[in-house]
């Protein structure tokens, strides 16, 4: 299921950029503290001060992005755990889950189904679209949207798609790779500045079109 290389991946791009912060933070301390030693200080220029932007973690979305997945993950779980209750399965962690998932050694009831199909459709919330959306929306938000720091936070999310594989114990289905393929193109058009000419150039087109 996509579900486990979302969460692994998620909490690799949070992990990677809080790690980047702290260290930063660590740093700035420091010389902070040599300053006061040395008594020597170095004031930057007016222009260059002028010219720096900071770029602040957008803690709010982040809770909340945070919050909504975790949401959404909870309830996934219950309703695979109790499609398995029905069947006598009993599922430890949730690595057993996903490893008796990927064996596809079960039966789906109707509602389980239905339910499924309606999450991972192009428009579900477990969809390619929306999900490779929240993923790139997540890192804007650590990283205040700064697309010099794209590199970093989609490595940290290529590394917990291989985690999730890891614990899928095979390659992951068909939609967590188009998945996969999407977050990648989202945060090269981030990084390189091209998705909002991107979106003139659909909408435009469809205004022509009409």
């Amino acid at each position: 299921m996509e579900l486990n290389s979302v969460t692994n991946s998620t909490n690799n791009v949070y992990q990677a950029y809080s790690g980047t912060t702290a260290t930063k933070a660590s740093t700035d301390t420091k010389t902070e503290e040599t300053t006061k030693e040395t008594g020597v200080v170095y004031e930057k220029s007016s222009d260059t001060t002028d010219k720096v932007v900071t770029k602040k973690t957008n803690t709010d979305l982040v809770a909340k992005l945070k919050a909504d997945a975790e949401e959404r993950t909870a309830q996934l779980r219950s309703l695979v755990e109790k499609m398995m209750t029905k069947q006598g399965i009993a599922i430890g962690t949730a690595d057993d889950m996903w490893s008796f998932l990927a064996k596809g050694d079960f039966t789906v009831d109707a509602e389980t189904k239905a339910q499924a199909e309606k999450d991972i459709a192009e428009d579900g919330y477990w969809g390619v679209e929306q999900t490779s959306d929240r993923i790139l929306d997540f890192a804007k938000a650590l990283s205040g949207d700064d697309p010099e720091k794209a590199d970093m936070l989609l490595d940290a999310f290529k590394k917990g798609f291989e985690e999730a594989t890891k614990t899928w114990g095979d390659k992951l289905p068909d939609i967590s790779q188009r998945t996969y393929d999407a977050v990648v193109e989202k945060f090269d058009k981030w990084k390189n500045g091209t998705e909002s000419s991107a979106k003139t150039t659909t909408d435009t087109t469809v205004e022509t079109t009409i």
